[in-house]
């Protein structure tokens, strides 16, 4: 007589079943084990990463000035403003006021050289600098400061230049332009030309004047040019306060134009002609020159902004900008 009774699993297949559960358990609790520690690594990689980040923005973003050893014995400072004086700039009014600060800072510097070679830029920027040194001068009244300019030094440089004790040339340097300009285009006939309908709302009965795809107002001409009049009133009463009875009666001298270093001289707008190793030599008496310009690292240099510098240039273009030049 058959039995349909189910054969009980022997103690052997027992153990085998169980054995192999509990390597699955294992296997799973191994696997999530893992897992959280993969999670955990990836983790403090991109805290790292966020930390090294912030650090590399930090540097990038804080002026530095590597002095040499020389700045231990005694030497002449010297700070470079070249360029274009504006914020993002290297010759902007933190790296250009860093550099001096720390100049007069030294007790070892006997005098420092500000050497310039710059075409100008923001009333601003230039303004910041001059302030500065008026200050640091007032503060160290033995340590002397000399403007020493290379190539050019027009407009919002000489604005600087005229803060200084003396000013140097070379006899070809190019100085002057005590003006402000600004610029501007008009599109209203090109517009018109290709059909396109200017949509202009303000709040603000002047908050759209001068724009550039409307015929310009002359109320709104003659407001800016006051605007230009006031900064270029102040310009001049800059450089008569840094100059003061150096200056030769000229009726061209604040009208914007420019000059060779030779008859800026004659201007008494410079003092004589020197380059920045001869006041070293010869004027300060420290022919040891130990730069204090603010240096740029690579990556510095590398993460210029280009969406920043071209939003800069059409907010320009679309709505004016002033500048010394």
């Amino acid at each position: 007589m058959e039995s349909n009774q189910t054969p009980e699993p022997s103690p052997s297949h027992q153990s085998q079943s169980s054995e192999w559960q509990q390597d699955l358990i294992n296997r799973l609790a191994f696997s999530a084990l893992n897992e959280q520690r993969r999670t955990r690594r990836w983790g403090i990689f991109f805290k790292f990463l966020l930390f090294v980040y912030l650090v590399a923005i930090l540097l990038l973003y804080t002026p530095s000035v590597d002095l040499d050893p020389g700045a231990k014995a005694r030497h002449t400072a010297l700070v470079e403003l070249k360029g274009i004086i504006a914020p993002d700039e290297d010759a902007s009014a933190d790296n250009v006021i860093t550099g001096l600060r720390a100049a007069f800072e030294n007790e070892n510097a006997a005098g420092v050289i500000l050497r310039i070679n710059s075409p100008g830029g923001s009333p601003v920027q230039a303004g910041y600098i001059n302030d500065e040194i008026k200050r640091l001068r007032k503060e160290n009244p033995d340590t002397p400061l000399y403007a020493v300019i290379a190539d050019i030094c027009a407009s919002g440089g000489y604005y600087v230049a005229a803060a200084a004790d003396k000013i140097y040339v070379d006899k070809a340097s190019i100085v002057g332009s005590i003006g402000v300009r600004m610029d501007g285009f008009g599109f209203v006939e090109a517009i018109e030309k290709l059909g396109i309908e200017r949509r202009l709302l303000t709040a603000g009965e002047h908050k759209g004047f001068l724009d550039p795809f409307q015929p310009a107002k002359e109320a709104d001409i003659e407001h800016v040019k006051s605007l230009l009049s006031d900064i270029h009133q102040q310009f001049i009463e800059v450089v008569r306060s840094g100059r003061g009875d150096k200056l030769k009666d000229d009726p061209n001298l604040f009208s914007g134009y420019v000059w060779t270093g030779e008859q800026a001289i004659e201007l008494g707008l410079v003092d004589e002609v020197g380059s920045s190793s001869h006041v070293a030599r010869e004027v300060i008496g420290a022919e040891t020159i130990v730069d204090y310009t603010p240096s740029e690292d690579f990556f510095e240099k590398f993460s210029k902004r280009f969406g920043t510098a071209l939003g800069r240039g059409i907010g320009q273009v679309l709505s004016g900008g002033y500048q010394l030049r």
